[in-house]
């Protein structure tokens, strides 16, 4: 089983983990089964950086940046070295732990779920 560990830079939402068989899943993909809030304007096709996020823990169980990811990312509010976008955070296996930090949504304008 696949464990992910959702925090917030918004100290009013309280920390959520899921745990289940994610395999192939993207972590925006998730966020959407599980009620996480986290905007995402483009849809989840790499094309804008509303749904950036921080992987603090478990990057070598996702998928690696492609450039176009890391030209996107550039855009985003407050990058850091581990900045993702978390549509392209594709889970590689169920024998994971995967910790992101979701930044303050309330200065992205985009769509809600």
């Amino acid at each position: 089983m696949a464990v992910i560990h959702f925090q917030f830079e918004d100290t009013s939402i309280a920390p959520k983990s899921v745990e289940g068989d994610f395999k192939d899943m993207s972590i925006l993909e998730l966020t959407e089964e599980y009620d996480v809030h986290l905007n995402h304007n483009c849809g989840g096709v790499c094309a804008c950086s509303t749904c950036h996020l921080y992987v603090e823990i478990g990057e070598d169980s996702i998928e690696g940046i492609s450039d176009k990811e890391e030209d996107f990312i550039d855009r985003a509010i407050n990058p850091r070295i581990e900045s993702r976008l978390a549509c392209q955070c594709v889970i590689l296996n169920n024998d994971t732990e995967i910790t992101v930090t979701i930044p303050d949504q309330k200065r992205i304008i985009g769509h809600e779920h």
